[in-house]
């Protein structure tokens, strides 16, 4: 990617030697990732331009707009703004590189623009250029020597470094020394890049001349227009000394771990003055080319010892360098340098920072959905700094890192909101130190519901009893589903399954609550047609789309006693005969019921109510509780009456009970002429019905009037054809009525009492028609011996033929008319 160089227009040289800052390129650092580096000067204002991003990083507008790009700092201050709207980088707050960086050469500081799906991550990086905003200045306002007179040419005095927070070209580049009589100035490069001066010199000093020495020192630096800083310097001059402190070592090298306690020791430097006395006596300082030294170590001025008084952080220092001076009483001195490694320790935690994290997650996202993006930091360094993310516990999720320092929350399984809802996920990130520092971060996420339940009812059949006569309307049962889901996903409502009873919809039977699911009847049921209702209900979820299930329900009918028996024998009216000699037990009749009711309610009993003839001695006839036979109870005597009516009661069993009665005539006579001597039908006649007299009477009115009505036609239409046979051919034969052999035998009757009449009369009908029939026979055979008449021959013969047809019409219909009034008379006779 194509870095930019910004160069804001503050006027003056100093931007003018900005603008030839360069721009360079970036390289990748990762498949994901692309890095692009600018280069800015500092102090610029608020919305100035950094750079294009998009162009830069080859992005689209709309692929920053839609991965929500933004910048991920961690804890440092925001310096930069992104407006992803046009790509653009610009100052976000003022930047002061001696305040972000200090002496630290070059100044950059990094950050991260971030997008989401899929994530990448593309490094920042803004190099801070100086400007020359800050002159040179001196720790101390002035500088005292205590040089001896003796002092050899060339003795070197090391002076105070000037400070200049900025660098490079901006920082300290010469050093200048007024007057210069007795000393020149010589300029040098510490190893760590700083320049200090040191007086030489040149020229013996003369107490008894000038005694004290007043110079001045002025730090000028390389900015444009150029800045500087002077401090004065007094010089006593002291009596000769002329041997000097000397250090055994030139550099003197320790290590030290940072956050080393207060008081540990470093090392120990030593110098030794070949002088005696007070002027080979030494003492031990920090030297004032590096001001601040003495915020860290310590040194005793009389051993030479140096120990931390403050802990050092090798984050911020990783090397410390600094001199020491030794100083003899005579103000000879002699430095050295002393060089410092601070060693890391494992004494920093992660930061564990949330770019993003999204709660609720439906439960059918699919495994590897992104829950959250997390950046870890270790300021520590190598397996210090080393760090790595873990999931505590056993839960459906893992980490995911494609990018160093970031890691992404994703789902390892499927969810399911049934089984767990919610989740706390404790997300762990600890460095490879020793011990091993670690931080953590708790999740709490919650999962939101999708219609993957149908409603589930509690039983797979449901089962009903419901008595018949109900009232339409009552509920007959409730079925019940419960959905696992939530919300709508769960309102669960229910509904009648199409189908048929009988060709008749099931809706006209019962129907569902749609919210309570409580089913009614819809009509008033009746047991005797209908003993099962058989039908389905569905349950159907408020998804979308919609779940359902469906569960059977059977609904028996429950009989109830509302129906009385019903008598099938004996049809009434109804009469028995019994022989006057039977015995006990002789069965005169069976009263047979039925019930369409069932159970208990169908159960019938029976039992005599009424009883005539015989109280004297007791009750004749007795009927079978449950079989109703009719038996006698003793045998029949001649005290017994004739005539004996009995009521039989048929009830059934249930509650309350319900009856029907049959009447049962019984006549004591050993055969029908006994019956007509007594009185029974006058006493009986009282009880008849008069229905069946009016039904018998108009019954014998329409036969008679049809027997007449058909026997004049079937007259009038043998007379006209006999008539018209009768000129043709001239017959004088007889007309004799012709009577069929057999009468009606196969007439029933109701009972077993016998028609002792209609036999009689039927047998005289009988007799007669023999009769007549071997007459009729005899005038036939009479007719076939006249064939050789010469008044027709054949002709004669066909009439005589249709004459004995006609004969043999007119005597049955003779006949059913007398076997019908004889019937008639006989039963009515009985009766009465």
């Amino acid at each position: 990617m194509e870095a930019k160089n910004i160069h804001p227009s503050r006027g003056g040289m100093r931007w003018r030697r900005a603008a030839g800052l360069f721009v360079f390129w970036c390289f990748f650092l990762h498949a994901s990732e692309a890095q692009i580096r600018y280069s800015i000067p500092e102090e610029m204002k608020k919305g100035s331009l950094v750079g294009n991003v998009a162009q830069d990083l080859g992005l689209d507008l709309k692929r920053l707009r839609s991965g929500r790009a933004r910048i991920v700092t961690g804890e440092n201050v925001q310096y930069a703004e992104l407006r992803a709207d046009k790509g653009l980088l610009v100052v976000h707050e003022r930047i002061d590189r001696e305040q972000l960086c200090g002496d630290v050469t070059p100044c950059s500081f990094t950050f991260e623009i971030l997008l989401e799906n899929p994530m990448e991550l593309h490094p920042v990086t803004i190099e801070v250029l100086d400007v020359n905003d800050n002159a040179p200045t001196f720790e101390n306002k002035h500088l005292e020597f205590e040089i001896s007179e003796s002092a050899a040419l060339g003795s070197r005095f090391v002076l105070e470094s000037a400070y200049d927070a900025d660098v490079d070209a901006n920082g300290v580049q010469s050093y200048i020394l007024t007057p210069s009589d007795h000393f020149i100035l010589k300029q040098h490069v510490s190893p760590g890049g700083r320049k200090y001066a040191e007086m030489v010199l040149q020229k013996a000093l003369d107490r008894e001349q000038q005694p004290r020495l007043s110079l001045k020192l002025v730090a000028v630096d390389g900015g444009n227009p150029q800045r500087s800083g002077t401090v004065n310097i007094d010089i006593n001059i002291q009596d000769a000394n002329d041997n000097a402190p000397v250090f055994n070592q030139t550099v003197y090298k320790a290590k030290v771990t940072e956050n080393a306690a207060k008081g540990s020791h470093v090392l120990t430097v030593n110098a030794t003055d070949a002088d005696s006395g007070s002027y080979g006596k030494v003492t031990y300082s920090f030297s004032k080319s590096k001001a601040g030294i003495a915020d860290f170590f310590h040194i005793d001025e009389m051993t030479g010892c140096i120990s931390v008084v403050k802990q050092i952080d090798y984050e911020k220092d990783k090397s410390i360098e600094f001199m020491v001076e030794a100083k003899d009483q005579g103000s000879l001195t002699d430095s050295t340098k002393v060089e410092i490694e601070v060693l890391d320790l494992n004494d920093n935690v992660p930061v564990l920072n949330v770019m993003s994290f999204t709660s609720p997650v439906s439960e059918d996202s699919p495994a590897g959905t992104t829950i959250g993006i997390m950046n870890v930091k270790d300021q520590d360094s190598g397996e210090n700094g080393h760090v790595r993310c873990a999931i505590e516990g056993r839960v459906p999720f893992r980490m995911k890192s494609n990018v160093r320092n970031y890691f992404a929350l994703v789902t390892d399984a499927d969810l399911d909101r049934e089984s767990v809802s919610e989740y706390n996920i404790t997300v762990v990130a600890s460095d490879a130190g020793s011990p091993p520092l670690s931080a953590e971060r708790t999740f709490h996420l919650k999962v939101s519901d999708v219609n993957d339940n149908a409603p589930v009812f509690a039983v797979s059949f449901y089962r009903a009893n419901l008595a018949e006569n109900n009232s339409p309307g009552v509920s007959v049962l409730r079925v019940s589903a419960k959905d696992p889901d939530e919300n709508q996903n769960a309102r669960v409502s229910y509904m009648l399954e199409q189908g048929e009873i009988g060709g008749t919809p099931i809706a006209s039977f019962v129907s569902v609550n749609a919210q309570s699911g409580v089913v009614s009847a819809v009509r008033s049921f009746d047991y005797e047609r209908m003993k099962r209702l058989d039908f389905a209900v569905r349950a159907q979820d408020g998804g979308s789309p919609p779940l359902c299930s469906n569960v059977s329900v059977g609904v028996l009918i429950r009989d109830q006693n509302d129906n009385a028996p019903q008598v099938l024998y004996p049809v009434q009216p109804h009469a028995e005969m019994v022989p006057r000699s039977a015995d006990a037990g002789y069965l005169v009749t069976k009263v047979v019921a039925v019930d369409v009711d069932s159970g208990q309610n169908a159960w019938l009993s029976y039992k005599v109510q009424h009883k005539f003839g015989g109280a004297d001695r007791g009750a004749l006839f007795e009927v079978g509780l449950h079989n109703g036979e009719m038996r006698t109870v003793r045998q029949v005597t001649d005290k017994d009456a004739v005539k004996q009516r009995l009521t039989v009661v048929v009830e059934d069993n249930g509650q309350p009970s319900r009856s029907a009665t049959v009447a049962v005539n019984v006549a004591l006579a050993d055969g029908f002429p006994e019956v007509l001597r007594s009185e029974f039908a006058d006493d009986f006649s009282e009880d008849y019905d008069d229905r069946l007299t009016f039904y018998l009477v108009s019954a014998l009115a329409a036969v008679s009037f049809l027997f007449v009505a058909c026997l004049l036609l079937i007259v009038s239409l043998k007379v006209y054809r006999w008539r018209r046979s009768r000129v043709l051919y001239r017959s004088d034969l007889p007309v004799i009525p012709y009577y069929p052999p057999r009468y009606c035998d196969t007439l029933g009757t109701a009972g077993t009492l016998p028609h002792v009449y209609n036999y009689e009369a039927c047998a005289a009908a009988k007799s007669h028609v023999t009769n007549t029939q071997a007459v009729s026979q005899s005038l036939v055979s009479v007719d076939g011996a006249d064939a050789d008449v010469p008044h027709g021959g054949e002709q004669m013969s066909g009439n005589c033929s249709r004459m004995s047809t006609l004969v043999s019409q007119i005597s049955t219909l003779v006949s059913i008319y007398v076997c019908f009034q004889s019937f008639y008379h006989g039963e009515a006779l009985f009766l009465y």
